[in-house]
């Protein structure tokens, strides 16, 4: 075994070929014969070759990293998005840089130029919401994929839990528990997530020729406190809901404490669903609690797969919905 630093010129010299031909060998280059390249990966071997990274990146005109840039790092939804991403870049053999705006625009633009100082391959944008955001447009020379907020133009590569069909999987499986007074209790009503979920449980109903208890979405504000006081305010109006679909597991736990207040059994009487599948509301849950899970690490994966894959000369453009899962809990169990 050498113990000395050799080059690509021992490496060559070991191979029996020239320095030109060695180089294509070891990155990879079509347009040399399977035999030659196995001659000179075994020289590269017995000479213990590193290759300069740097000098193949610029050869390649790539450097193995990707930026991901977040607006809330410390928020419930980009931490598992940021991890999907990192495992789906590391099976890859990419490096990435994580930078945080902390929704700051100036300081977006601060990290995009560091960013691009590094020279980085291509770049995943991860919102702070689910409300689609201003393209980063073309200027910085290398792909963009969007996760969690899509861009507002179609022609970007986004990624992002299907809400819509998220609102459309709890109803039904609300309807297969025998419920069909169901009300649907959420957060704000310009938020985009609580519109394409509020969508979907009003498509399922009218299907079936029902309507939301009320006659409508009670829109408010993503809080235990709200869930609360809109969960005592519907039983006294409607006291004979048999469900309620909370708009996330903040304003379940508020839901789920208004109608034990009231004396009221869930799932015997009501069951109760939330959104968000996140484990810090559902672990303290009584009964424990039925909720949507958005598969956000999947949404991570798979926006980096989409990078990986415009790197590679193959852009996917528009927005990919994933499916989110259903969780069944105590909460919506038939009662007998």
């Amino acid at each position: 075994m050498n113990t000395s630093r050799s080059s690509l010129k021992d490496v060559a010299a070991r191979a029996g070929v020239s320095t030109a031909t060695a180089s294509k060998a070891l990155n990879g280059r079509s347009d040399v014969s399977e035999a030659t390249r196995r001659k000179v990966h075994a020289a590269a071997q017995d000479l213990d070759f590193v290759p300069n990274e740097l000098a193949r990146s610029i050869a390649v005109r790539q450097t193995g990293t990707l930026g991901l840039l977040t607006h809330d790092l410390e928020g419930r939804f980009s931490l598992p998005i940021l991890m999907g991403a990192e495992d789906a870049a590391g099976a890859g053999q990419m490096s990435v840089f994580l930078c945080d705006s902390r929704g700051d625009a100036i300081r977006e633009q601060h990290h995009l130029k560091a960013l691009a100082s590094r020279r980085i391959d291509g770049l995943i944008v991860v919102g702070g919401d689910t409300d689609p955001r201003k393209s980063l447009g073309r200027n910085l020379g290398i792909p963009i994929v969007y996760a969690y907020a899509p861009s507002t133009d179609e022609s970007d590569m986004s990624v992002i839990p299907d809400n819509y069909q998220g609102g459309r999987d709890v109803t039904t499986h609300l309807l297969a528990t025998g419920r069909s007074k169901i009300a649907h209790i959420t957060g704000v009503d310009y938020y985009s997530a609580a519109q394409d979920r509020a969508q979907g449980v009003a498509d399922v109903l009218d299907a079936q020729g029902l309507s939301l208890v009320g006659s409508k979405v009670f829109f408010g504000e993503w809080s235990e406190q709200w869930g609360r006081t809109a969960a005592h305010a519907l039983v006294d109006k409607h006291p004979e809901v048999d469900a309620i679909i909370a708009g996330s597991d903040m304003i379940a736990r508020g839901v789920l404490d208004a109608l034990r207040e009231r004396g009221v059994d869930v799932p015997g009487k009501v069951a109760v669903t939330g959104y968000d599948n996140w484990q810090p509301l559902i672990a303290g849950a009584r009964p424990s609690l039925t909720s949507v899970d958005m598969n956000f690490e999947l949404v991570g994966r798979r926006a980096a797969e989409k990078l990986m894959g415009a790197i590679a000369g193959t852009v996917e453009p528009g927005i990919e919905r994933l499916r989110s899962t259903l969780v069944q809990r105590g909460s919506t169990e038939i009662k007998f």
